[in-house]
């Protein structure tokens, strides 16, 4: 495993940690400030300074991309199908624009939830199928952009809203069902908030292999956690052996960033200095 206690020269920044504090342009100003070299941002906060800016600004600070966030929300109803697939092909896009390595896939869960305006259903099994057939047409339009999709199994609190994908290994099915030959194109972004609970995670770890582990997502689990979705912790506080985790990546020879996403109205509240250092000591001594 990689010795982090030198250097945070894999430490990428989830833009989302910060997105309270500031735009997209001060944190990758603040990222150039503290040596961070790598960020996955939001398309949200993209579009919010515009795309061509985005661009500039990360190849004038010099940064690289870990990931994309995020295409996916797969799932609508007939009238709402169409809107999808081009909004997630104009995430192809400004992928490719900002030279990312990959997209992460928040594939969505129930219709109503995924694509607001869709007509409500309980069908997960549904929705399900709707993920495979949405990822298998994004997929022919990212091959074409030389873009791999990461799909990103979500704890399954977030089953109805967000994802009904919610283990690594109903991930990897799909990646075996639809890139039987391990081209690259497909594989697995993993959060250790979504997924250090998983009694399969270190055989689904070692059977996604190198070629399907395409990002990898820190932060902790607090107990108790006052918020699902925005009280996660920074990187030691909680209950997560992150170190294992990592290891288990690395020994099937993942060599990427280790990238720090942490949706916290506790660290959001925090100025963006403070946290940004937190994140570096924390790399160094607990990731």
């Amino acid at each position: 495993m990689r010795d982090f206690s030198s250097d945070h020269r894999w430490l990428s920044l989830n833009t989302a940690t910060v997105r309270k504090q500031g735009d997209l342009v001060a944190i990758i100003e603040a990222c150039a400030r503290h040596g961070i070299r790598a960020i996955d941002p939001w398309r949200d906060q993209v579009a919010a300074v515009g795309l061509d800016r985005a661009v500039r600004t990360v190849r004038d600070a010099g940064l690289e991309l870990s990931g994309y966030c995020r295409g996916g929300m797969f799932t609508a109803d007939a009238a709402h199908r169409i809107e999808a697939r081009d909004d997630n092909r104009r995430a192809v896009d400004e992928a490719k624009a900002l030279g990312a390595p990959c997209i992460v896939l928040v594939v969505g869960g129930l219709p109503q939830y995924s694509r607001p305006g869709s007509t409500a259903s309980k069908d997960i099994v549904a929705a399900r199928t709707q993920v495979h057939d949405a990822i298998a047409e994004m997929l022919e339009y990212a091959r074409g952009a030389n873009m791999p999709l990461a799909i990103e199994p979500l704890h399954p609190a977030y089953a109805a809203d967000r994802a009904c994908v919610n283990t690594t290994k109903q991930a990897l099915d799909i990646c075996d069902q639809l890139d039987p030959q391990r081209t690259g194109a497909l594989g697995v972004a993993l959060d250790v908030y979504h997924i250090w609970w998983d009694p399969e995670l270190m055989p689904q770890i070692a059977r996604a292999g190198k070629d399907r582990l395409l990002a990898f997502h820190v932060c902790d689990w607090l107990v108790p956690t006052k918020d699902i979705l925005n009280d996660r912790g920074m990187m030691g506080d909680g209950v997560i052996d992150i170190k294992s985790a990592r290891a288990a990546v690395e020994a099937q020879g993942f060599a990427g960033y280790s990238e720090i996403e942490i949706f916290s109205n506790d660290w959001w509240g925090r100025p963006m200095d403070e946290v940004l250092q937190t994140c570096i000591a924390r790399h160094r001594t607990v990731v």
